[in-house]
């Protein structure tokens, strides 16, 4: 049970600390807690596990089912870069980098 979100607008290091925050929990623990969270990443991931659950055949308001998954691996790795300028006095101009990030999401069965 595999879903995969690409060139996410945000930067890795950001959207990894939900990441850590939600990896090897239980699929309802983490759709429950997404919900409620402030982060820009959060309704991203929520519908990146959505994403998987409907890739492995999973209704998800089923929550007895839900309890048996769990997220067995979250990697989040850089995307592409687009490399911008912005003005600065007496007409110069200063590099920056928009960051962007590649997530991969690996459900698995709950072996209790």
């Amino acid at each position: 049970m595999k879903a995969k979100l690409k060139n996410f607008n945000q930067s890795p290091r950001k959207v990894r600390r939900l990441a850590k925050f939600i990896r090897g929990k239980s699929v309802a623990w983490a759709r429950i807690n997404l919900t409620f969270m402030d982060q820009k990443a959060a309704p991203a991931l929520l519908k990146l596990i959505d994403s998987a659950l409907a890739n492995a055949g999973i209704d998800k308001k089923d929550t007895s089912s839900l309890e048996d998954l769990k997220i067995k691996e979250l990697r989040v790795d850089e995307g592409m870069r687009l490399k911008r300028w912005m003005p600065r006095a007496f007409g110069r101009a200063t590099p920056y980098k928009k960051r962007y990030s590649h997530i991969t999401l690996v459900l698995d069965k709950n072996n209790k």
